[in-house]
Formats: C-alpha cells, sequence, structure tokens
C-alpha cells in the first residue's frame, strides 16, 4: 500500500536550457511554469511537494506562491542528481519513502496521471514507475526525439514491465507503440541506488537516462494513461501552453 504521508512529489528545475532559456519562470497566464507544475502536484494531494531548484529565483518564486522550495547545488548532471541532492538535504530522517518526480516544462500535467503513477508502485516487486500513451503518430514514430516505451501493455492490461527504451521504433518490434512520459516513481533505495551509479553503456549511447534502471537489472513498470501532456521546451510551446491554459 502507498501510503501518502511517506511520499514525496520533487520538482527538479533549473534557469539553463537551450531551446528556452530560463524556462520555470517563464510567464503561463500570470504564473511562472515552474508554479504552474507545482500547483498541479499539488491538487494531485499525494505527498508533499518540493522544487529542488538550482537557483535562488526559482526557489523564491516558489516560496512566493505558497510553496515549498529549496536550492541545490548548481552544477549536479542530472534531474536524478538533484532529486537525490534535495532529498538527502531535506529529509536525513528518512521520513519519505516514496518518491514521484516531475519535470518543470509538464505545466499541463494531469493530478490523475500523477496518482496513476505513484500507484505503480503498489506491486512491492517494482522499483520504478512511469508513464506512457499510445503514439499512433507514424510522424513522431520517426522522431527520435520522442522516446518509446517497449512493454506489453494494450487496451485491457494498463501495467506492465518495461523490456526497452528506444528512440525509433525498427522492424523488430511490434505494434501498438508507446511514447514515454519522463514523470517517476521511485522507491526511495532505487532512487539512491540510480543516482550512485555511473551511467550505464546504453544510456550513454542513446543520450536516455532511463535505461540506467534497466541495464541494472531494477524492475521497471509502466503505467498506461489516456494522452501526453504537452511539453513546453520552446517559445512555440510557450505560446500553444497559454492558449491551452488560457481561462
Amino acid at each position: 500500500m502507498i501510503e501518502h504521508h511517506n511520499t514525496i512529489i520533487v520538482i527538479p528545475a533549473r534557469m539553463w536550457a537551450t531551446g528556452l532559456p530560463g524556462k520555470p519562470l517563464a510567464d503561463i497566464n500570470g504564473f511562472p511554469m515552474v508554479v504552474q507544475v507545482w500547483k498541479q502536484a499539488v491538487a494531485a494531494n499525494i505527498g508533499h511537494v518540493l522544487v529542488a531548484a538550482a537557483e535562488n529565483q526559482i526557489a523564491d518564486t516558489v516560496r512566493a506562491a505558497g510553496g515549498d522550495a529549496m536550492v541545490t547545488p548548481l552544477n549536479l548532471a542530472s534531474s536524478l542528481d538533484r532529486i537525490a541532492a534535495a532529498l538527502s538535504m531535506r529529509d536525513p530522517a528518512r521520513r519519505f519513502e516514496n518518491i514521484l518526480s516531475i519535470p518543470a516544462y509538464l505545466p499541463m500535467i494531469e493530478k490523475l496521471a500523477l496518482q496513476r503513477c505513484l500507484a505503480g508502485l503498489t506491486n512491492e516487486a517494482v522499483d520504478v514507475a512511469t508513464l506512457a500513451a499510445a503514439l499512433d503518430d507514424p510522424v513522431l514514430l520517426e522522431d527520435p526525439k520522442i522516446v518509446k516505451v517497449i512493454a506489453p501493455l494494450s487496451g485491457d492490461r494498463e501495467v506492465a514491465y518495461i523490456r526497452d527504451f528506444v528512440r525509433k521504433a525498427d522492424e523488430t518490434v511490434d505494434p501498438p507503440f508507446w511514447q514515454h512520459i519522463p514523470i517517476y516513481a521511485y522507491r526511495r533505495a532505487a532512487l539512491e541506488k540510480l543516482a550512485s551509479l555511473d551511467p550505464s553503456t546504453r544510456e550513454t549511447l542513446r543520450g536516455l537516462e532511463q535505461m540506467r534502471a534497466l541495464d541494472h537489472d531494477m524492475r521497471v513498470a509502466v503505467v498506461k494513461v489516456d494522452s501526453v501532456p504537452l511539453a513546453v521546451n520552446t517559445p512555440a510551446d510557450l505560446e500553444a501552453a497559454r492558449r491551452m491554459l488560457k481561462v
């Protein structure tokens, strides 16, 4: 059973980004994007919400909106490292056993999706859970920026163990195809182990941090959801989010 008092949602955020510099503070209809994500995480009502910021201005913005935020070391290699650092600094007594991570560029993530991701840890054999949605668009199937999950999901099967993450689905992979959504639920021991490990060979070759868990024989489950939330990584994405979230 997943208990919410043992769960923390961590939103790692940093100002540097190639496609949209300063994007955590990009305004979306009167709210900085990181605050929009924080609001969705709070609405999910599954645990304490913490923004793990690389810079003071992000933390100050979240606190001004009424949220909890802390500043982590700037030059951490990945979001996973930032989450692990925040957890170590904030919770040395190890109160939190379940950690849900949400990127700061998903302002339209639905609370049900967050709840379903955390529920992926209900099976005690699962180390890490994540999300995916059906992928039917042939253009996206060929797009290496769209990460595909290889797992035996189906119309009737909503949770399955992941076999692989790939950037292109080739002839060795049978449909249906599933698009990865980079939200994760970790057991604390699994997160700490992953953060302590060097990048694996396939992780480096594919540029996919997700591979580290599979390459170290962790059990990674994927939960099916209905749709992929808009990821805001470019000015065009930002304008789309403003239109979609306009009251």
